[in-house]
Order: C-alpha cells, then sequence, then structure tokens
C-alpha cells in the first residue's frame, strides 16, 4: 500500500506553503530555547568530575536541538489557539529540556548497543570512557530528566512522558528482531520506528498542549502531528545512511546495513530483488552481503518510495496542524514538514 509509481507529486511539499509568509522555524522558536543546554547542565548536577564531563560530552551547544524547537513551537500554537495566549508557559519549557535530555540518553545507550564509534562528528561516550560508563551515563541523564519531570508536578504529563521511556526500550527490542513475511516486516519496521524516533515527539507535543488547552481534540493533533513528523524524519534519515557521505552526516554510512538492520530503503528494494530476502534474514552477516545490499538498493526505487513515503507522512501533519487557529508558530511548524524532507544531515 506504500507503492506509488507516479512521480507527478515529486516534491510537492515545497510548494504547500507558498502562499503563505515564510516563517524560520529556528528563528521563532530559538527565543524560548535560549540558554537550554545551560538549563540542562543545572538539571545534570553532579559531585564526580568524571561523571559531569560525559554528561556535558553531548550537551555542548552544537545540537540543532530539533525536538525542543517542535516542542516550544507547539506549546505557543496550542497556546494561541486557546486563549491567543503568546507565552510559552514554564512547564511548558520544562517539557522541551526533558525531551532532549531523554533523547539524548537514548543515544548514548544506542551507541553503546551499536557499539558505535561516531555520532555529531565526534568519538562516541562508549569509545572514549567505555561501555559500562557509557550505559551509567545514559541512565544518569535519564534518571535526571526523570527528576524534572516529577517536578512539573502534573500526573498527566507524567504518565505521558514515561510512555516515551517504555516506547524506547519497545523500540530497540523490536529492533533487534526481524520478521520472515514481508508484509509483517514492513508493519515491523514501522513500528520500530514510531517506538524509537516519532513517539518521543508525539508525546512531547502532547504533553505541551495539555499544558496550554483543556481540548482533547487540540491534543489529539499535536500528538498526531508529532507521530507524523517524527516517522518522517526517520524514513529521511533511512535515506540519508544510502544517499549522505560519511563526512556530511556525522556518522557512517551504510551503518545499519553493517548492524543487520533492514529500513525502508531496503525493504522497498526487496520487492525488485527477492533475492534479498535471505540477506535480510540473516541480517547482512555474510561477507560481501553489506556491499551487495547496498548496491541493490541503489539500483533499486527503494530510496525514492521511501522519500514518497516520507511525503505522505509530512502531508498527513500538515493537515493535522492547519486544524489549529493561524498563528506563525502554527505556520513554521508547517515549515518545519518541508525542511524533514529536504535536510540532507
Amino acid at each position: 500500500r506504500f507503492h506509488h509509481t507516479s512521480t507527478s507529486h515529486w516534491c510537492s511539499c515545497s510548494k504547500t506553503i507558498s502562499d503563505e509568509k515564510y516563517q524560520d522555524p529556528f528563528q521563532l522558536g530559538g527565543k524560548d530555547l535560549k540558554n537550554l543546554y545551560e538549563d540542562i547542565k543545572k538539571e545534570l548536577l553532579v559531585s564526580a568530575a568524571e561523571l559531569k564531563e560525559m554528561c556535558d560530552y553531548y550537551f555542548d551547544g552544537k545540537g540543532k536541538a530539533f525536538r525542543p524547537m517542535i516542542v516550544v513551537l507547539m506549546a505557543r500554537a496550542c497556546n494561541i489557539h486557546h486563549n491567543n495566549s503568546k507565552e510559552v508557559q514554564a512547564s511548558q519549557r520544562s517539557v522541551a529540556i526533558i525531551a532532549e535530555m531523554i533523547h539524548t540518553a537514548s543515544l548514548v545507550h544506542d551507541d553503546v548497543i551499536d557499539d558505535a564509534n561516531s555520532r555529531r562528528g565526534k568519538r562516541t561516550l562508549n569509545q572514549i570512557w567505555g561501555e559500562r560508563k557509557a550505559v551509567l551515563a545514559g541512565d544518569f541523564i535519564l534518571s535526571a530528566a526523570s527528576v524534572a519531570l516529577a517536578r512539573i508536578g502534573n500526573t498527566t504529563i507524567i504518565s505521558v512522558l514515561t510512555q516515551v521511556i517504555e516506547d524506547l526500550v519497545r523500540g530497540e527490542f523490536l529492533q533487534l528482531g526481524s520478521k520472515e513475511n514481508e508484509n509483517e516486516r514492513f508493519a515491523h519496521y514501522l513500528e520500530k520506528t514510531f517506538k524509537k524516533t516519532a513517539s518521543l515527539i508525539a508525546n512531547s507535543c502532547k504533553a505541551v498542549s495539555i499544558l496550554g488547552c483543556p481540548d482533547p481534540k487540540v491534543h489529539e493533533i499535536a500528538y498526531q502531528y508529532g507521530k507524523n513528523v517524527g516517522i518522517a524524519f526517520q524514513l529521511i534519515d533511512d535515506v540519508l545512511d544510502f544517499t549522505s557521505c560519511a563526512n556530511h552526516l556525522g556518522k557512517p554510512t551504510a551503518a545499519d546495513l553493517k548492524l543487520g538492520l533492514a529500513t525502508g530503503p531496503v525493504l522497498f528494494a526487496c520487492r525488485q530483488f527477492p533475492e534479498m530476502n535471505a540477506m535480510i534474514m540473516r541480517r547482512f552477516s555474510k561477507p560481501g552481503d553489506v556491499e551487495r545490499a547496498r548496491k541493490y538498493v541503489l539500483q533499486s526505487d527503494g530510496v525514492q518510495q521511501t522519500t514518497y513515503l516520507a511525503q505522505r507522512y509530512c502531508h498527513a501533519a500538515t493537515r493535522e496542524i492547519r486544524k489549529l487557529r493561524p498563528s506563525p508558530e502554527r505556520e513554521a511548524l508547517v515549515h518545519l514538514t518541508e525542511m524533514v524532507l529536504m535536510r540532507d544531515k
């Protein structure tokens, strides 16, 4: 059901706001994210010098802060929709901080599981300090996020955001397994993608909407926007693993294949090259499997089909967010869906 033969709507997303006033999400969200990393470091106050150094390593202010930015833009859009309030509440900004902390803790743990040696263009924690200490640092960041979450003092918000942590663990377990049946395999991949990437964005958006507006319809809009953008973000990430160079991406390319993972481009390519089925089932473990699979993907329309699928999720996100009252933040969230599709790293 994801297969499209028509190319007429290729990159059609870039036209969605041509008639609207352009809003740069990073500029608009930036004012609420001032001192974001300093505030995160305050949450990570710790006396042990080595643990502090490890915790500060990724909170160096050089990240794009993509997730916190979506969260504060959603907070503003929902506040304006509800009572035309143009301010972000302190509790809503806390959700943005907590989202970035949970995300970073998950990266630290992922790098340990994957035995990765580079992240964001620099060596991983596990490479510098070793696996055991990296696991503990990830745990510590997660515990500090939980303390910050409890401080918000709203049981509904605690419930919504702890769901993210459960989903991250379940998503990692899903990634460790694979399915024999082709249709089941795609469903498995999309479920894993939701749990590992989109759940954090969806539930963080939902949390700030609950804090800013009592209407359950708005909570659902915020959740669906975050879910669709999150899945599209990961689909494009999976495309870039085949199309971007390692220096540009900040991590090695074909990394997913080397980990034995069959992502969207591989699953689509498998429909044209059924001989890839055996490779998927053995998780590209035989000598030459990774190179052969990469060649098949690039010969197929797997990259294009995965991009089409990402476009469909972005269109769905745009449809949802347009249900809110017009605001610069709403338009910035629309524009963000285009940025997700156009990004090259």
